[in-house]
């Protein structure tokens, strides 16, 4: 089985794992991933992106606990349903920022111009 149209950038500070997930939830959502289908294994799909077991079955995890995906012995890993409330990825990437931004005492300008300097490529 081929992975899906998954890309993982692990130089933008956003976790791996949760890339994963939050692209998951866009095939899912955008019915590249229609409820029955089956996902990669979760070693095939580490393999696929050059990522550890472990990062991409903690996003498995998160969707299976959320009821998105389920896993079975002998169907795999399959959509089980649409995302209810999926989180934004944009704006909890967004949170993220903030609550780094403020913890290093930046003020709103700062981070703004910041943000605006890495959007633009300065």
């Amino acid at each position: 089985m081929t992975a899906p149209r998954i890309v993982v950038d692990v130089e933008n500070g956003v976790p791996p794992w949760r890339q994963v997930r939050d692209q998951l939830i866009r095939l899912i959502n955008g019915g590249v991933l229609p409820v029955g289908s089956r996902l990669p294994t979760i070693r095939q799909l580490a393999a696929d992106l050059g990522l550890a077991a472990g990062t991409v079955a903690r996003a498995y995890r998160e969707l299976e606990t959320s009821g998105v995906l389920t896993t079975g012995r002998r169907q795999g890993t399959v959509v089980a349903a649409l995302p209810s409330h999926a989180p934004d990825p944009l704006s909890a990437a967004a949170a993220e920022f903030v609550a780094i931004a403020r913890s290093l005492g930046a003020s709103e300008g700062e981070a703004l111009n910041a943000v605006r300097a890495h959007y633009l490529g300065e």
